[in-house]
Order: structure tokens, then sequence, then C-alpha cells
């Protein structure tokens, strides 16, 4: 499909229809997603291929810590998991609190599910010595995903970017055989949408660019 289309219409897919994606279609996805960017072409991305049920089912279990303490921060009307401003929720609050099952069921109903990882020893991460969560790390990692998921679209498919699982990275690792010098990045369920969307809602230009300084006008359309 065209480029931007692809662009404006690759959503966050969580209901699957069960028809299965076949191994030729995803090497045609992961053939083309390859084709990503990374920090001097290192190439340090990994991806695991899950089908076995037993595994996808772990991993959803595995899910369900971070992703209680991302809805019991929701109903606190908190922003969840944010690197600035500390959890205020208590940790038996965190505990009881109920997930939903579209927070989950995502990682059994999909066709596959990739686990994407990154080898640290190739990564020029800047930004280690700063006072603050790392993440230029990602810009070797989180490309290669997001093509993916525009690759999936256009053979017809969809998934998400999950990372609630990632706050258990050690039993992730110990699941997977996953050594130690890697980093889990995101657990992405893939399948056929059982809906897909074409109108999706984002910021307009003008509500998320500055020119020149942080306080300086907007760009705005010619």
């Amino acid at each position: 499909m065209e480029l931007y289309d692809a662009m404006r219409t690759t959503f966050a897919a969580r209901e699957f229809t069960g028809e299965p994606l076949p191994d030729g279609i995803l090497y045609r996805i992961l053939d083309n997603a390859r084709f990503a960017p990374s920090g001097g072409n290192r190439q340090g991305a990994r991806v695991l291929i899950v089908r076995a049920p037993q595994t996808r089912k772990a991993l959803a279990e595995l899910a369900l810590p971070g992703a209680r303490r991302y809805i019991a921060q929701m109903k606190a009307g908190e922003n969840p998991w944010n690197s600035i401003v500390p959890c205020g929720v208590d940790p038996e609050t965190i505990a009881c609190t109920e997930v939903p099952p579209s927070m989950t069921r995502p990682l059994l109903d999909a066709a596959v599910v990739l686990v994407v990882c990154l080898d640290l020893r190739v990564v020029a991460s800047t930004d280690m010595a700063l006072p603050r969560v790392g993440v230029v790390s990602g810009a070797s990692v989180y490309p290669l995903v997001w093509n993916i998921l525009l690759a999936a679209r256009n053979e017809g498919f969809g998934g998400t970017i999950t990372t609630v699982a990632i706050a258990e990275e050690p039993a992730v690792k110990a699941l997977q055989g996953i050594p130690e010098h890697c980093a889990v990045c995101a657990v992405v369920p893939l399948g056929r949408p059982v809906k897909q969307l074409t109108r999706l809602k984002r910021l307009e230009v003008p509500a998320f660019t500055m020119q020149e300084r942080w306080d300086g006008a907007p760009l705005q359309l010619p």
C-alpha cells in the first residue's frame, strides 16, 4: 500500500480473528523491516518468534505485575510508570488491582508473538551518564519494531507494542534463554485484526512542534 496511507492507518491492534500468520508472510514482513536504521548500522536487534501456547501464557502471566501497577496508577490519576513523578499508589493496592483481559489477551490470541531484544554490547548509549532514564538505546531497536508493524499493515495484519512484561525482565530472560547482555525491548503480538481502523486520533503538527527553541512558534501549514 502507499507509504503515507500505511503511516496513517497503522493502529494498535489488540483483537485478532484467529487466522494464522504463515511463516512465508512473517518472513516477508521481517525481510522488509530489517532495513530499519540502527546506531552505526550495528544491527543489534534480535527477534524471538513465539508460537508455543505455553510460552505465550507465561509471557501473559509475567505481564500482570506491570499491568497491575499501570491500571492502579491510572485509577489514581497518575501517568503510569513515570520516571519523573514517583508512584503514589501503595504496593497493597497495586497487588489487588484487577487487570482487564485486554492487557494480556493479545499475547494469547495473536497468531504469533515477537519478543524483540537489543544487544547492549553494540549500542552507543550516549545518555548513559545523564541523571535520567536512558532512552537513546531505543533508537537502535524501535525503528525495527515500527517497521515490523508497518510491514504487517501492508500484508493485512497488525499488532501493537507492549512493554508491561519487561518490568519482569529477569523472568522473561529466564523463560526464553535470553543472554544477560541483551535488553528486552518489546513484546509484539501479531495477527489479523478483527477490524481495521483507518481514522486515527493524533495531535496536529502545531501541537508538538516548536521552532528554534522550546518556547518558539509552532510550525504552521504554509
